[in-house]
């Protein structure tokens, strides 16, 4: 078992809603612990992309992934419907660290929780930059 708390919803200020789908679930009959990142990068991407204003496809700076990790409490399967909790736990000038959770439809405590780094890169060059301020104002409103 994981030496870090398992985290509640009520810890989260922003709650991305997931689906399940059905070729998520492994030879075991649940998701499969690589599948959590995938759900981990849609949240933060819908965030940073709705509330931050980032522009995946033309815009100059993007966020690159340098660190990842998750603790697993209890499994989900599809059909479950989900949500990811997700807050800000450090706020760097080029980086930022996410604290992810996942949460079972009604279940106050998460199934798994994860942390990642995002580096902001200048697309072009790939050179980390100042993360900028609709980002980085969108990020503070989610500081632990």
């Amino acid at each position: 078992m994981p030496n870090h708390p398992q985290p509640l919803r009520s810890d989260y200020k922003y709650l991305q809603p997931i689906t399940t789908r059905w070729h998520d679930n492994d030879l075991y009959g649940h998701v499969n612990n690589v599948t959590y990142y995938s759900y981990f990068d849609s949240a933060v991407n819908t965030y940073l992309i709705e509330q931050g204003g980032l522009d995946i496809h033309d815009g100059n700076v993007v966020g690159f992934v340098v660190s990842s990790a998750c603790d697993y409490f209890a499994s989900i399967a599809f059909p479950d419907r989900i949500e990811i909790g997700l807050r800000v736990g450090k706020l760097g000038n080029s980086s930022v660290q996410y604290e992810l959770a996942v949460f079972k439809d009604g279940v106050e405590e998460a199934c798994a929780a994860g942390r990642f780094v995002h580096v902001f890169v200048d697309r072009a060059s790939n050179r980390p930059v100042s993360i900028p301020e609709p980002l980085r104002s969108a990020l503070a409103r989610l500081q632990a």
